[in-house]
């Protein structure tokens, strides 16, 4: 047996996408990490040994402009242009290299940790070492470090410290959630084994082996969904082990769904009614997908009341969107649906109190053992909000390592950093502005070569009857005094429209109604209507424009999209089985849908001048929309004529290092194995072409930075020697699709950031 000492900076145990983003986070601070996973790939349960899809705050569509930023944006972006197809082997890779490409991780696969040292009583334990196993390499690891994080998800490495954990339901009058239970008890979400098919193009014979459940015993077949030619997360029901121990009777669990999966496909090949001859079994999971297990206790414990009524922190780190999501605890074998759903009217905050344990004081959790609730765990649970909780514990990590504090003490004493560091490094915050002393672009005035100082789409494609209500959502700055509407009608009538305001600046629901108008409409295609819509906000804001229903009148869709612009649809039904999943549709988001229309609003145009897309939005502080779209757009571009945004000082500056950051579409749902596909490969907004030039003190414009075929939203070019400018000038000659130039953030710096 060889016997290693490793002592880095910090060391983070869990290679899934917490862990993952954890450690790129620390590293990209200058921190050496060592991560340390215990499969032979990372990812988690994203894997290729698992493959579930990476699920986040989008809540596949249901919230708008939700999509994550920051290294899981960065995933989502590479994995969308280089994987479309979604190959869960690619999707390995992308994770990898994201990790190798940073020279401060050392990565440790096939490395269990099981032995833990700490130190101390009380609330005042410490870990001074923990110890992995090298599966093949007969290598015992022991890594001593300031600061850890347990991205395990079973919390094993805290449970070993002694760390404070909660396990199970808690009663209804601990939190006073309307989910929880009205007893506790230790009951918790199931595990899960996925199965991929294909057509071989000939007929296949199927045999079941001798342990595969006789489903049609069971209330698989009348309770759930199954369909041949699905694979993989469409079979996201195959849960079981709720009522057990998910960790101690794994393999139970795993024996349980194996059986259960071969008679599924047995069903499906050999119940004469399905359409099955060709397809075949191509991979079966033999790793069970955990969802719950120990949930560590920090200094705050995360709601259900905190989720549903979108709670504001002032140490918010992260945000989720997905919904409360639980399932019964028969699992597959259940009488009830699948799973019960619970949305708030937008995304909501994480706390970094959640984030560090409440007793051991140098320990850090990110991914499914935060401290939350089992109500709360049922929305935090899914992976990319696991993986941007991710970026923000290891952004902690680095700073507590980096001031020699702990967790605890960097809430206490250095908040501001925190937030500012995870903003400038492109994570989101929601509604937190970006006041980072250090960005030289904040004492900037911005000015650009043309600014879009309307809305106007005027390119119709396919209409759509207004059988039913149906919206637009779209930025007032500062004020809208009336709205053009491109319409057909079958008969003489009447159209009501209704603005609504949408409460707060990251929900996208009516809120509250402003205005109402009605209009005559004559019989005609292809009219424009005007709408006498007048309304001037105390600040800027959406407007959420409801057009009622009426059979006479079907509604133009444009053939573009727009930033800033989305379309909505009214629906009275749940549009998913009552068998599968249970969603509420009295929830807003639930009631207004995109249908998967987001990039076909009406055609429209506003009758007033706005300021939603001005140059100065680059420096404002806010990188994704918030209250509008917070970004610069340019008038449409024309052939050879680049547009560009300038920042100009009243006293020449020294610049070391410069960060773009480009529009891609937040709005645009990505799933790493695609539950969908994009038609595109690279976001049509994003800019692919592009100069950065600063003015010289003798009034050359002078070129710093030259890109062709950009397509990343977060962009930073370190100088290698510094410049001295009284200008600086970004100046955009192609994008990706979009007929217009646009630009979200620009930050310049003094000295390197990294």
């Amino acid at each position: 047996m060889k016997h290693e000492l490793v002592k880095p900076d910090i060391t983070v145990i869990g290679g899934g996408l917490a862990g993952v983003c954890a450690a790129i986070s620390a590293a990209r601070l200058g921190q050496q990490v060592a991560l340390v996973q215990n499969r032979p790939v990372l990812g988690g349960n994203s894997s290729s040994e698992v493959r579930v899809w990476v699920c986040g705050a989008t809540a596949h569509g249901i919230n708008r402009y939700a999509r994550e930023t920051g290294i899981m944006g960065e995933l989502f972006v590479e994995n969308q242009y280089r994987n479309p197809e979604g190959n869960p082997y690619l999707w390995d890779l992308i994770i990898l290299e994201a990790v190798r490409a940073e020279s401060n991780i050392r990565l440790y696969l096939n490395t269990d940790v099981h032995e833990v040292e700490a130190t101390g009583d009380g609330d005042g334990r410490m870990i001074t070492s923990v110890t992995g196993w090298m599966m093949g390499s007969e290598r015992k690891i022991r890594f001593e470090s300031k600061i850890y994080l347990d991205c395990t998800g079973d919390g094993l490495v805290g449970f070993l410290a002694g760390a404070k954990f909660a396990l199970g339901r808690e009663a209804r009058s601990e939190y006073g959630e309307e989910w929880a239970p009205e007893v506790a008890d230790q009951i918790t979400l199931g595990s899960t084994l996925l199965f991929y098919t294909k057509d071989t193009g000939a007929p296949v014979r199927y045999i079941p082996p001798s342990f595969a459940k006789d489903i049609t015993q069971t209330s698989i077949p009348i309770r759930r969904v199954i369909r041949s030619g699905d694979s993989g997360c469409h079979y996201w029901w195959i849960e079981w082990g709720g009522e057990h121990d998910t960790v101690h009777d794994n393999e139970l669990i795993r024996d349980e769904l194996w059986a259960v999966i071969y008679g599924i496909w047995n069903y499906i090949k050999n119940s004469g009614k399905f359409d099955a001859e060709h397809m075949t079994l191509e991979w079966i999971g033999s790793l069970p997908g955990k969802r719950e297990y120990r949930r560590f206790t920090g200094d705050y414990v995360l709601t259900q009341n905190d989720i549903i009524s979108q709670r504001e922190f002032p140490d918010a780190v992260a945000f989720g969107g997905w919904s409360i999501d639980l399932h019964p605890p028969e699992g597959m074998y259940a009488e009830a649906s699948g799973s019960k759903h619970m949305h708030a009217d937008g995304v909501y905050h994480v706390p970094f109190r959640s984030l560090y344990s409440v007793n051991v004081r140098n320990m850090l959790m990110a991914g499914r053992d935060i401290s939350a609730s089992h109500v709360a765990f049922g929305t935090t649970r899914v992976m990319a909000t696991c993986a941007v909780i991710g970026e923000a514990a290891g952004t902690g990590a680095a700073l507590c390592a980096t001031m020699n504090v702990s967790p605890r003490e960097l809430y206490a004493r250095h908040l501001a950093v925190l937030q500012q560091t995870l903003l400038r490094q492109d994570a989101s915050i929601i509604g937190v502005r970006s006041n980072d002393e250090l960005d030289l672009a904040r004492r900037a005035r911005a000015t650009a070569s043309s600014t879009l100082t309307g809305i106007v789409l005027e390119q119709p494609g396919e209409t759509y009857p207004l059988d039913t209500d149906a919206a637009l959502l779209l930025p007032v700055h500062p004020m809208l005094s009336g709205l053009e509407l491109l319409l057909d009608a079958s008969s003489d009538t009447e159209l009501t429209v209704e603005l609504w305001d949408t409460g707060r600046k990251e929900n996208y629901v009516p809120h509250t109604l402003q205005v109402t108008v009605t209009v005559n409409v004559t019989t005609g295609s292809a009219q424009w209507v005007k709408l006498p819509l007048e309304w001037r906000p105390e600040e800027p804001q959406n407007a959420f424009i409801i057009f009622r229903a009426n059979t006479s009148i079907s509604l133009h869709h444009s053939t573009e999209a727009h930033s800033g612009v989305l379309i909505f649809f009214k629906t009275e039904e749940n549009h998913v089985s009552k068998n599968l999943e249970d969603h509420a549709t009295d929830q807003p988001v639930v009631l207004w849908s995109m249908q998967g229309l987001a990039r076909q609003p009406f055609c429209c145009r506003t009758l007033s001048l706005s300021d939603a897309y001005s140059a100065n939005h680059t420096i404002n502080g806010y990188h994704r929309p918030f209250g509008g779209p917070q970004q610069w757009m340019s008038q449409p571009m024309k052939s050879g004529t680049p547009e560009w945004v300038q920042l100009t000082w009243e006293d020449p500056q020294t610049l070391a290092e410069v960060h773009l950051t480009f529009n891609d579409d937040v709005n645009e749902d990505l799933v790493n194995l695609h539950h969908h596909h994009t038609t595109f490969r690279v976001m049509p907004e994003l800019i692919s072409d592009y100069q950065v030039e600063v003015l010289a003190q003798s009034g050359e414009w002078i070129e710093i930075v030259c890109v062709k075929e950009n397509r990343r939203r977060k962009v930073i070019h370190s100088l290698d020697v510094p410049v001295h400018a009284q200008a600086l000038r970004v100046t955009i000659e192609a994008t990706h699709g979009t007929r217009y130039a646009e630009l979200i953030e620009i930050r310049a710096y003094a000295e390197p950031t990294r």
